[in-house]
């Protein structure tokens, strides 16, 4: 005795008809193939064409108990066809398409920008200047700096986010953005 393929195979009829299978078994059938296409137009198209498929070999099949089986079967196998003949659009061409390289930022004024920062940060209270030398200069985590400073992670976060309110409000930095 051969057991079903599915646990649905078992309690399902045989089907007399191609015609009544699909009509039994069609949503289900549909979420299967809804499951291997993210565009539902796509699953009901990938479902038509397996269906074609079983309507061909609807007379060679012979345990019509496992035609779910057959029918997802078929939907993996079309599925990875398609996937397999996707067209690609990629061109030859002599020159590779790079994008126009943007102007280096001119050095002095780079180096002035670098001073007014400076400067702005000498200008905050000592406590704030540190916790934004450690976390930007020196590049340390929060938890590193408040290590460092023998604050708790909070403390740090609300001084840096005090301290970049600051520096934003910086006359001297609002003239050269």
């Amino acid at each position: 005795m051969t057991t079903p393929v599915c646990t649905s195979a078992s309690t399902a009829a045989v089907f007399p008809s191609f015609s009544s299978y699909v009509r039994a078994r069609g949503p289900v059938l549909l979420r299967a193939a809804r499951s291997l296409s993210a565009n539902p137009n796509d699953a009901e198209d990938l479902l038509q064409t397996a269906l074609a498929k079983t309507y061909v070999a609807w007379e060679r099949i012979e345990d019509h108990r496992a035609l779910d089986g057959y029918v997802r079967r078929a939907l993996i196998n079309t599925r990875t066809s398609q996937w397999r003949k996707r067209r690609v659009e990629e061109f030859a061409v002599e020159e590779l398409p790079e994008p126009d390289p943007l102007p280096s930022p001119d050095p002095a004024e780079l180096e002035g920008l670098r001073d007014a920062m400076w400067r702005a940060v000498m200008r905050l209270p000592p406590r704030q200047r540190a916790m934004v030398v450690l976390r930007y200069y020196e590049d340390l985590s929060e938890a590193q700096t408040a290590e460092v400073m023998e604050v708790s992670v909070g403390t740090v976060k609300s001084a840096v986010s005090r301290a970049l309110a600051k520096l934003r409000q910086d006359p001297e930095l609002a003239m050269i953005a």
